[in-house]
């Protein structure tokens, strides 16, 4: 290669440079493996907007009927005071009220298990309901700054090819291929570094998210622990009142200068 033609492209070097040409100019492969990470980082995005959104409203729903149920008498009083939309906390009531109608006149403590084994799995469905497109950012997280090394390997070969053929080692020549081929790591690192740092922020959001349904589970599991003693202390109370009625005559015959 001549000395004039290794000018021209030293010349041109900075606009060859830029990220468009770069793109525009590289293989068929690592313009593939530079679209695909671009879309990934379209998703990563798109999740944070909807599960924000998404997390916010069933925190806002849960904490809101976990206070009604905290502070409420009975499971009666706490359905009066969670709203129709009570989400999560309106389904415990709703279960809790289910199992004491369908189990009257059974024992306490086997409609208490029965409602523990009920709350177990609508925790877990929630829970998983809450995290659901989350591992889409853990994928990309993970598999992003492979994907784009893949495509800095596969850009490199081809560079090492172009040199070949070229016969010379100028940076003129060099420069172009392997600054395209190390664009496809930039695009795996800018795809990857959010989707790690927002996925660490709705793992921690879904373990708050979690520990208000346990607090709300164990609330309406006291309600229906006060209002199962409630129902057995009244016939319990209504049996010693009958007897102490009984009794008072003959004491008084027994006893009669009492």
């Amino acid at each position: 290669m001549d000395q004039a033609h290794i000018a021209s492209l030293a010349s041109t070097l900075p606009d060859a440079l830029s990220p468009w040409s770069m793109f525009m100019q590289a293989d068929i492969v690592v313009k593939a493996v530079m679209i695909g990470l671009a879309l990934s980082s379209v998703a990563t995005w798109t999740v944070l907007v909807v599960k924000a959104i998404q997390l916010r409203s069933a925190l806002r729903t849960a904490r809101r009927a976990l206070g009604a149920a905290t502070v409420a008498r009975s499971l009666l009083d706490a359905t009066g005071g969670v709203s129709a939309d009570g989400g999560v906390v309106g389904r415990l009531l709703a279960v809790a009220e289910d199992e004491i109608d369908k189990s009257r006149g059974l024992p306490a403590d086997g409609i208490k298990e029965r409602v523990s084994w009920q709350f177990e799995r609508i925790e877990a469905a929630a829970v998983a309901r809450i995290g659901r497109g989350i591992g889409i950012l853990a994928t990309v997280g993970a598999v992003g700054p492979f994907v784009g090394l893949f495509g800095t390997v596969w850009g490199i070969m081809n560079s090492f090819i172009g040199i070949s053929h070229a016969h010379t080692t100028n940076l003129a020549v060099v420069a172009p291929g392997i600054a395209e081929a190390l664009l496809a790591t930039a695009f795996g690192l800018a795809a990857a570094i959010p989707a790690v740092v927002i996925y660490n922020l709705f793992a921690r959001a879904t373990s708050g998210y979690r520990a208000v349904i346990a607090d709300a589970s164990v609330a309406v599991m006291r309600l229906l622990s006060r209002d199962l003693d409630r129902q057995h202390a009244g016939p319990a109370e209504a049996r010693r009142s009958a007897i102490r009625a009984v009794d008072a005559p003959l004491m008084s015959i027994v006893n009669p200068a009492e």
